[in-house]
């Protein structure tokens, strides 16, 4: 009897820890934007992968290296999903569990989407075909309030980087899709309490954010695209690039010839299933991380 209660009690302390390993962040601003019902998880056989709808509070969950490794790096990570979804595994939590295996504090971030039905991947596709334009509209509405969160995460992140162990001047925003225009948004809004120390857009939606001048200290960038992206966003990833350079920051593109839309963690037998390693090299190389011996 004894035993079952010390067993009980590890499990509630365990159940406990990994609850605290869900962050809160602050949801003003979207008052005039109705969600109806909670978010939603669910396996999409639209997309083959496990996705995230109808967010309306955003919040972070934690991926924390062991202190034997942990090289005091962050990385927040936001999942692409065209702002109806979060392709939240192969955008998300995979890209934190290897983060963190390298030593590196992840945070994968639901920020706020479009509210969506039974089914937002269902409408997003079929909006695509009949009404595209649609999609534009209200993508228009919910991102400022996205990259609101992904603003609130970096100053969350910053306010307690003691209790996560990590170096508040270390701390970076990496997006996919939809997630890189929420970075692009990010690198173009931040303030001193939530500036990004590197950015890193992974065939980021640029149709939906324009690519502006720079500011005078945006951090390090990594761009990562495949040129066969089938949404056309290898253009707008050049022009990104061309418009860092040109004002002469540090900036840095590993454009792959092909790796189509969305290969995030999957593997698909191509060099861009290995374009995570290129981060990590890429941040070793700027001081960004300092690998543990």
């Amino acid at each position: 009897m004894k035993n079952t209660i010390v067993i009980c009690m590890a499990l509630s302390f365990t159940a406990f820890g990994i609850a605290q390993n869900i962050i809160t962040l602050p949801n003003k601003g979207g008052e005039a934007i109705l969600w109806d019902g909670p978010e939603k998880e669910f396996y999409s056989q639209i997309w083959q992968t496990q996705v995230v709808t109808n967010v309306s509070k955003p919040t972070m969950e934690v991926f924390r290296p062991s202190d034997k490794i942990n090289t005091g790096t962050a990385v927040i990570v936001a999942p692409g999903g065209g702002l109806y979804a979060h392709s939240i595994n192969s955008e998300g939590n995979d890209v934190g569990k290897w983060l963190s295996e390298k030593g590196i504090t992840a945070f994968v971030l639901k920020y706020r989407l479009v509210p969506t039905g039974k089914d937002g991947v269902a409408e997003i596709t079929e909006l695509s075909i009949t009404n595209p334009q649609k999609i534009l509209e209200e993508v228009a509405k919910v991102l400022p309030l996205s990259i609101e969160d992904g603003l609130n995460a970096i100053a969350h992140v910053r306010e307690n980087a003691a209790a996560y162990n990590i170096n508040p001047s270390k701390i970076g925003f990496m997006g996919f899709s939809a997630g890189g225009a929420v970075t692009m948004g990010v690198g173009y809004n931040y303030s001193k309490e939530n500036c990004p120390n590197f950015l890193v857009p992974v065939y980021a939606w640029t149709d939906v954010i324009t690519v502006k001048e720079p500011k005078d200290d945006i951090p390090p960038t990594l761009l990562i695209c495949a040129t066969d992206d089938p949404l056309g966003l290898a253009k707008g990833s050049i022009e990104l690039y061309e418009s860092l350079r040109k004002s002469g920051k540090s900036v840095a593109l590993h454009m792959y010839s092909k790796g189509g839309h969305g290969f995030g963690m999957k593997k698909q037998g191509l060099p861009s299933d290995n374009w995570i390693e290129r981060f990590y090299e890429w941040s070793i190389t700027e001081g960004i991380t300092e690998p543990k011996k």
